[in-house]
């Protein structure tokens, strides 16, 4: 091969790999397919978790909405039914922003809205620590209630109610599955009381029966009624299990709409 040759080939090689086909990327290379579609790469939702304090707060359409201040500004976020009060610091899980989003049992548009997958596991936490934190009398009597609450006993034993429908606080966790949706009757010493939860009373009784190890100590009862911190009571209510409120609210068993006597 003479030198003229040589000069030839070399440029033919340069001029082809500048040429556009070899700048393509590998799928541009794949052979084609009839009926073949590219789409494109799925985007994935924001990486960091959503954290703000919430200044509006609304259930409607199997959604809760909060109006939260960030460190980037106010923003608009949809999770599953999740109890919160304005003024709280909330975290939540990363979420997919949307652009203009209309909710039709609200009637009401949104700019921009995000949706994420509800609190995160430290915030479900923080909830039901202080969702039964217990009664805070101080600010009770502040208030010009709960002067005639009493003392709880430790450790007290309390009989079980009469009657076939009666059974112990442990006995509920026992035969959880058999009572589910019964009304049952169950003695014992009011414990604990938070109020104004998810519009209702959380309260708590213990009989002296079950383990504290395994949560089967004391019996938790929603109610619309207050009964007295200390007070020996028969509660009468239906019995719910496996019951998951949302926002780490979740019981293996819980009286619903109960009722109390002494």
């Amino acid at each position: 091969m003479n030198k003229t040759h040589l000069i030839t080939l070399i440029t033919g090689i340069a001029l082809a790999l500048t040429a556009p086909s070899f700048c393509l990327g590998f799928s541009d290379l794949a052979p084609s397919v009839p009926g073949q579609q590219v789409l494109p790469a799925p985007t994935t939702p924001q990486e960091n978790l959503i954290v703000g304090k919430v200044l509006e707060t609304m259930d409607s359409g199997g959604y809760t909405y909060l109006n939260l201040e960030t460190t980037t500004g106010i923003i608009w976020v949809a999770v599953p039914p999740f109890h919160v009060k304005v003024g709280e610091e909330v975290e939540l899980q990363p979420g997919i922003e949307m652009g203009e989003h209309y909710s039709k049992s609200l009637q009401r548009k949104f700019p921009a809205i995000t949706f994420s997958g509800g609190p995160t596991d430290k915030q479900k936490a923080k909830n039901k620590q202080s969702a039964h934190a217990g009664l805070d009398l101080s600010a009770e009597k502040a208030a010009g209630r709960g002067k005639r609450d009493g003392k709880v006993v430790e450790g007290l034993k309390v009989e079980k109610a009469a009657g076939a429908d009666a059974y112990s606080v442990v006995e509920v966790f026992q035969k959880r599955t058999e009572l589910a949706g019964k009304t049952i009757h169950v003695r014992g010493q009011v414990v604990k009381v938070s109020t104004g939860i998810m519009a209702k009373t959380w309260v708590h009784v213990n009989d002296g029966s079950g383990d504290a190890a395994a949560g089967t100590d004391h019996l938790v009862i929603t109610t619309q009624e207050r009964p007295l911190l200390g007070d020996v009571v028969t509660v009468t209510g239906k019995l719910a299990m496996d019951k998951d409120f949302g926002g780490g609210y979740f019981y293996t068993a819980i009286i619903e709409e109960g009722s109390f006597k002494k």
